[in-house]
């Protein structure tokens, strides 16, 4: 079921992203070619059930792929996470007929379609800091009509599948996600999205308007207590791939530094800057830090793999450590370099935008520092 992730892709694929992975950055274009040859390699059905074509891969691989891609292109790298996350996750829940289950899976294995949920609004913001979602499913016949918008829709422009977070319009609402098709009548997309970091990952506006939902697209609605309870395992996957993300960006700065270092020759010196100890020693720094995310995300994944994951709050911390330290990497290795590292010609400064993103997923850090105080506390 593994032979083609014991080819391992991967190193070439990384490669050909970073060459192009300049040019989408400054056109914010999405990176339609690297999805067709992460297809060609057989990657972007991975998580899904065996029963489907797919490998059903665990944490550990998934985290070592989308931290390999990441160091090529973290955009390509970020809608790659979401599609595993949405793959294992949809396939594992109970009240999804297994028709859908198929349809997905299928689709990704065979024809590289990609399926990202799409749940952050203009008013409510995030959903994990609660409250109802303004897009509303209206009763029409035995199906639904879904009206609303989504903002910072990742993936947006190469879905072929929208996972939509949306309420009904009842007296006492039910909320959950709705499959829609990207091309369905009344889903249009609105190119907003003109960030500094990930340009290239695609995440506009999605508006829809009274898109017709056949009643099994809507198969898990309830009352919005309901999805309080945590899902430890679902919090793993969420979060370390995220933080394999993001540790994949600080390597890449790591890596440029590293080039940079042994190549500059100041005039003064004479020799590369790679002989001062006062380098060594910050290189060392870097590599603590790099090494701290690797052995972090690494251990979490394998245990969660194992079926003795770690806690929601643990992985959320596990999640903000490791963007913290990603962030420094990069801080540290412009602070070495000054102005060369803010050369628009050298990748370090996208590096340096790309990894700042890394703060803005859920659970952002207060969040997951206010859980582990409460829980220490016993407040929670």
């Amino acid at each position: 079921m593994d032979s083609f992730v014991r080819l391992d892709p991967l190193p070439g694929l990384k490669r050909r992203f970073a060459e192009r992975a300049a040019q989408h950055d400054r056109d914010a274009s999405f990176p339609h070619d690297n999805f067709a040859a992460l297809q060609e390699a057989g990657l972007l059905g991975l998580t899904a059930p065996e029963r489907f074509g797919g490998a059903q891969i665990g944490l550990a691989r998934a985290a070592e792929i989308v931290g390999d891609v990441a160091e090529g292109c973290p955009a390509t790298a970020l809608v790659l996470a979401m599609q595993f996350i949405q793959l294992r996750q949809l396939c594992a829940e109970h009240a999804w007929p297994e028709a859908l289950k198929e349809t997905l899976a299928r689709g990704a294995v065979e024809r590289g379609e990609l399926v990202n949920a799409l749940r952050v609004e203009p008013e409510l913001g995030t959903p994990a800091r609660g409250g109802l979602p303004a897009t509303i499913l209206r009763r029409d016949g035995e199906g639904w009509s879904l009206s609303g918008r989504k903002i910072f829709s990742t993936g947006a422009p190469a879905l072929t599948w929208m996972l939509v977070w949306a309420r009904t319009d009842e007296d006492a609402p039910r909320t959950g996600l709705v499959l829609v098709p990207a091309g369905a009548a009344g889903v249009a997309i609105e190119e907003s999205w003109d960030q500094a970091g990930l340009r290239a990952s695609g995440s506009h506006d999605v508006v829809f308007s009274d898109v017709a939902i056949a009643g099994h697209q809507a198969p898990d609605l309830r009352l919005p207590a309901d999805w309080a309870r945590p899902d430890a395992a679902q919090a793993a996957w969420n979060t370390l791939l995220i933080a394999a993300l993001y540790t994949g960006v600080a390597r890449a700065a790591r890596d440029w530094l590293l080039g940079f270092l042994r190549t500059r020759v100041p005039s003064g010196l004479g020799a590369p800057l790679a002989t001062l100890p006062r380098m060594q020693e910050a290189v060392g720094r870097i590599e603590a830090l790099l090494l701290a995310n690797a052995r972090m995300v690494a251990s979490a994944a394998a245990e969660q793999d194992a079926g003795d994951g770690p806690t929601a709050s643990e992985s959320a911390l596990i999640k903000t450590l490791a963007a913290d330290n990603a962030i420094e990497v990069v801080q540290q290795a412009l602070a070495l370099t000054g102005n060369h590292g803010l050369a628009r010609k050298n990748p370090l400064e996208r590096h340096l935008r790309d990894v700042l993103c890394a703060r803005i997923h859920t659970p952002q850090p207060d969040a997951a520092y206010t859980l582990a105080g409460r829980l220490a506390l016993g407040q929670a």
